[in-house]
Protein backbone atom coordinates (compact mmCIF):
# COMPACT_ATOMS: atom_id res chain seq x y z
CA UNK A 1 0.00 0.00 0.00
CA UNK A 2 1.19 3.54 -0.67
CA UNK A 3 1.85 5.89 2.21
CA UNK A 4 -1.09 8.05 3.42
CA UNK A 5 -1.93 10.92 1.10
CA UNK A 6 -1.69 13.91 3.43
CA UNK A 7 0.85 16.45 4.65
CA UNK A 8 0.24 15.68 8.31
CA UNK A 9 -2.65 14.59 10.48
CA UNK A 10 -3.17 18.26 11.37
CA UNK A 11 -3.38 19.45 7.77
CA UNK A 12 -1.77 22.60 6.39
CA UNK A 13 -2.65 26.20 5.67
CA UNK A 14 -3.96 27.18 2.25
CA UNK A 15 -0.83 28.59 0.51
CA UNK A 16 -2.94 31.40 -0.96
CA UNK A 17 -3.62 32.69 2.56
CA UNK A 18 0.05 32.93 3.54
CA UNK A 19 1.98 36.19 3.66
CA UNK A 20 3.82 37.19 0.53
CA UNK A 21 7.27 36.25 1.85
CA UNK A 22 6.15 32.68 2.47
CA UNK A 23 4.37 32.44 -0.86
CA UNK A 24 7.66 33.46 -2.50
CA UNK A 25 9.50 30.70 -0.62
CA UNK A 26 6.92 28.12 -1.66
CA UNK A 27 7.16 29.21 -5.30
CA UNK A 28 10.96 28.93 -5.17
CA UNK A 29 10.56 25.36 -3.92
CA UNK A 30 8.24 24.53 -6.81
CA UNK A 31 10.63 26.12 -9.31
CA UNK A 32 13.65 24.24 -7.93
CA UNK A 33 12.19 20.91 -6.79
CA UNK A 34 8.83 20.69 -8.51
CA UNK A 35 7.02 20.61 -5.15
CA UNK A 36 6.86 22.22 -1.71
CA UNK A 37 8.43 19.98 0.94
CA UNK A 38 5.69 18.80 3.26
CA UNK A 39 7.63 19.93 6.33
CA UNK A 40 7.20 23.53 5.16
CA UNK A 41 3.53 22.97 4.40
CA UNK A 42 3.02 21.41 7.84
CA UNK A 43 4.71 24.33 9.58
CA UNK A 44 2.52 26.77 7.63
CA UNK A 45 -0.15 26.32 10.31
CA UNK A 46 2.11 28.56 12.40
CA UNK A 47 3.71 31.03 9.95
CA UNK A 48 6.16 32.59 12.41
CA UNK A 49 7.32 29.13 13.49
CA UNK A 50 7.75 28.28 9.81
CA UNK A 51 10.02 31.30 9.40
CA UNK A 52 12.03 30.31 12.48
CA UNK A 53 12.27 26.71 11.29
CA UNK A 54 13.56 27.77 7.87
CA UNK A 55 16.09 30.18 9.38
CA UNK A 56 17.44 27.52 11.74
CA UNK A 57 17.52 24.85 9.03
CA UNK A 58 19.32 27.12 6.56
CA UNK A 59 21.89 28.12 9.16
CA UNK A 60 22.56 24.52 10.20
CA UNK A 61 22.50 22.80 6.84
CA UNK A 62 23.51 25.40 4.25
CA UNK A 63 25.73 27.97 5.98
CA UNK A 64 29.54 27.62 5.94
CA UNK A 65 30.80 24.98 8.38
CA UNK A 66 33.73 22.65 8.88
CA UNK A 67 31.15 19.90 8.33
CA UNK A 68 30.36 19.33 4.66
CA UNK A 69 26.77 19.40 3.44
CA UNK A 70 26.95 15.65 2.88
CA UNK A 71 28.22 15.07 6.42
CA UNK A 72 25.40 17.15 7.85
CA UNK A 73 22.85 15.19 5.83
CA UNK A 74 24.42 11.92 6.99
CA UNK A 75 24.01 13.11 10.58
CA UNK A 76 20.36 13.97 9.86
CA UNK A 77 19.72 10.45 8.57
CA UNK A 78 21.52 8.69 11.42
CA UNK A 79 19.62 10.69 14.04
CA UNK A 80 16.38 9.96 12.19
CA UNK A 81 17.26 6.27 12.02
CA UNK A 82 17.76 6.19 15.78
CA UNK A 83 14.37 7.86 16.23
CA UNK A 84 12.57 5.89 13.47
CA UNK A 85 11.36 9.14 11.91
CA UNK A 86 9.80 8.16 8.59
CA UNK A 87 9.58 11.69 7.18
CA UNK A 88 13.21 12.59 7.79
CA UNK A 89 14.56 9.20 6.74
CA UNK A 90 12.89 9.53 3.34
CA UNK A 91 13.68 13.22 2.78
CA UNK A 92 17.25 13.24 4.05
CA UNK A 93 18.03 9.80 2.69
CA UNK A 94 17.32 11.32 -0.71
CA UNK A 95 19.67 14.21 0.10
CA UNK A 96 22.46 11.75 0.91
CA UNK A 97 21.88 9.98 -2.41
CA UNK A 98 21.98 13.30 -4.23
CA UNK A 99 25.07 14.74 -2.56
CA UNK A 100 27.09 11.52 -2.60
CA UNK A 101 25.99 10.26 -6.02
CA UNK A 102 25.73 6.85 -4.36
CA UNK A 103 22.26 5.31 -3.94
CA UNK A 104 23.68 2.58 -1.73
CA UNK A 105 25.04 5.06 0.80
CA UNK A 106 21.63 6.60 1.33
CA UNK A 107 20.15 3.18 2.12
CA UNK A 108 23.01 2.32 4.45
CA UNK A 109 22.51 5.56 6.37
CA UNK A 110 18.81 4.83 6.70
CA UNK A 111 19.11 1.21 7.81
CA UNK A 112 22.46 0.87 9.58
CA UNK A 113 25.25 3.40 9.09
CA UNK A 114 27.75 0.98 10.64
CA UNK A 115 27.83 -1.13 7.46
CA UNK A 116 28.81 1.87 5.31
CA UNK A 117 32.42 2.28 4.12
CA UNK A 118 33.06 5.46 6.12
CA UNK A 119 36.34 7.18 6.85
CA UNK A 120 37.43 7.58 10.49
CA UNK A 121 36.13 11.16 10.69
CA UNK A 122 32.66 10.26 9.41
CA UNK A 123 32.43 7.22 11.66
CA UNK A 124 33.41 9.24 14.71
CA UNK A 125 30.82 11.89 13.85
CA UNK A 126 28.02 9.39 13.32
CA UNK A 127 28.90 7.38 16.43
CA UNK A 128 28.66 10.63 18.40
CA UNK A 129 25.34 11.53 16.73
CA UNK A 130 23.91 8.10 17.58
CA UNK A 131 25.03 8.25 21.21
CA UNK A 132 23.84 11.84 21.72
CA UNK A 133 20.44 10.76 20.37
CA UNK A 134 20.01 7.40 22.09
CA UNK A 135 21.77 7.99 25.42
CA UNK A 136 22.59 11.69 25.78
CA UNK A 137 23.18 11.43 29.51
CA UNK A 138 26.17 9.15 28.79
CA UNK A 139 28.04 11.64 26.58
CA UNK A 140 31.26 12.64 28.35
CA UNK A 141 34.48 14.47 27.55
CA UNK A 142 36.02 11.28 26.16
CA UNK A 143 33.41 11.33 23.40
CA UNK A 144 34.40 14.86 22.41
CA UNK A 145 38.06 13.86 22.56
CA UNK A 146 37.39 11.10 20.02
CA UNK A 147 36.01 13.74 17.70
CA UNK A 148 39.12 15.88 18.17
CA UNK A 149 41.30 12.87 17.40
CA UNK A 150 39.30 12.42 14.19
CA UNK A 151 40.17 15.97 13.18
CA UNK A 152 37.17 17.99 14.31
CA UNK A 153 37.75 21.44 15.77
CA UNK A 154 35.78 22.87 18.68
CA UNK A 155 33.65 24.75 16.16
CA UNK A 156 33.03 21.53 14.23
CA UNK A 157 31.96 19.73 17.40
CA UNK A 158 29.61 22.60 18.21
CA UNK A 159 28.07 22.38 14.72
CA UNK A 160 27.77 18.62 15.04
CA UNK A 161 25.99 18.78 18.40
CA UNK A 162 23.76 21.57 17.09
CA UNK A 163 22.78 19.49 14.06
CA UNK A 164 22.07 16.42 16.20
CA UNK A 165 19.93 18.51 18.54
CA UNK A 166 17.97 20.09 15.69
CA UNK A 167 17.09 16.79 14.07
CA UNK A 168 16.04 15.23 17.35
CA UNK A 169 13.61 18.14 17.70
CA UNK A 170 12.55 17.89 14.05
CA UNK A 171 12.02 14.13 14.31
CA UNK A 172 9.79 14.48 17.32
CA UNK A 173 7.78 17.21 15.64
CA UNK A 174 7.34 15.13 12.48
CA UNK A 175 6.31 12.06 14.45
CA UNK A 176 4.06 14.07 16.75
CA UNK A 177 1.96 15.48 13.89
CA UNK A 178 2.24 12.35 11.68
CA UNK A 179 4.04 14.20 8.90
CA UNK A 180 4.33 12.36 5.58
CA UNK A 181 7.22 12.88 3.16
CA UNK A 182 6.49 14.03 -0.37
CA UNK A 183 6.11 10.94 -2.53
CA UNK A 184 8.56 12.44 -5.04
CA UNK A 185 11.47 11.84 -2.66
CA UNK A 186 11.15 8.07 -3.01
CA UNK A 187 12.16 8.03 -6.66
CA UNK A 188 14.71 10.84 -6.73
CA UNK A 189 18.41 10.16 -7.43
CA UNK A 190 17.85 6.49 -8.15
CA UNK A 191 19.40 5.61 -11.53
CA UNK A 192 17.31 3.33 -13.71
CA UNK A 193 20.16 0.85 -13.87
CA UNK A 194 22.57 1.04 -10.98
CA UNK A 195 26.03 -0.41 -11.50
CA UNK A 196 27.80 -1.04 -8.17
CA UNK A 197 31.28 0.46 -7.75
CA UNK A 198 33.96 -1.83 -9.15
CA UNK A 199 31.49 -3.67 -11.39
CA UNK A 200 31.64 -1.37 -14.42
Amino acid sequence: MPQPDYVSSLGAADPATLDEDLQIVFQKCVDKLGFVPNVLSAYSLRPNKLRNFMAMYNELMLAPSGLSKLEREMVAVVVSSANHCYYCLVAHGQAVRSLSGDPQLGEMMVMNYRVAPLDSRQRAMLDFAWKLTKSPEQVIEADREKLREAGLSSEDIFDLADTVGFFNMSNRMAIGVDMMPNVEYHGMDRPEKFVPPGKK
